[in-house]
């Protein structure tokens, strides 16, 4: 995706482009909803939802056929979901040029990490992301997505939706 420079701020950030970060939860629709609510009826924003699917290690499916059949099941709920929140930013008042839908497979530590380097690669403004909604303990014991992203990426606004 080509980005357009002479819309960027001083921090090299692109104006008016939002990344929704979704999966299928709840707390991910909302997010999808709120950005359409707040930023729809607005001209010059754009969206990009992003949907990371988090490929385990390779020797975790036992044949590549397993694997293949594993990702296209991914893929195919992703799609689905993907449509469902691009139809609501749309009726929101986005129009279909300004939304980008993005389903990216990717091996890496966390999702925390996928969505911090698509925000730096598309030099988003802000990333909006539904709260996952475990509790502290679990929070604890394995992590925050929404927490790491607060914490770690730079130069863009975050906003947690719960």
């Amino acid at each position: 995706m080509a980005i357009d420079h002479t819309k960027c701020d001083i921090t090299g950030m692109v104006e008016r482009h939002i990344m929704i970060a979704v999966d299928s939860s709840d707390n991910s629709r909302r997010a999808v909803l709120f950005v359409g609510d707040f930023f729809g009826c607005y001209e010059g924003f754009r969206v990009t939802l992003l949907h990371v699917i988090l490929e385990p290690e390779a020797t975790y499916f036992r044949t590549g056929d397993e694997r293949q059949q594993w990702l296209a099941a991914q893929l195919e709920e992703a799609g689905r979901v993907m449509e469902e929140y691009r139809h609501i930013l749309v009726d929101a008042g986005f129009t279909e040029e300004r939304i980008t839908v993005r389903i990216e497979p990717m091996q890496a530590p966390s999702v925390a990490d996928c969505i911090i380097r698509e925000q730096e690669e598309m030099k988003c403004c802000t990333i909006v992301i539904g709260r996952r909604g475990i509790s502290k303990k679990e929070e604890f014991i394995f992590g925050s997505t929404s927490s790491r992203i607060i914490h770690e990426a730079k130069k863009c606004a975050v906003l947690v939706i719960e």
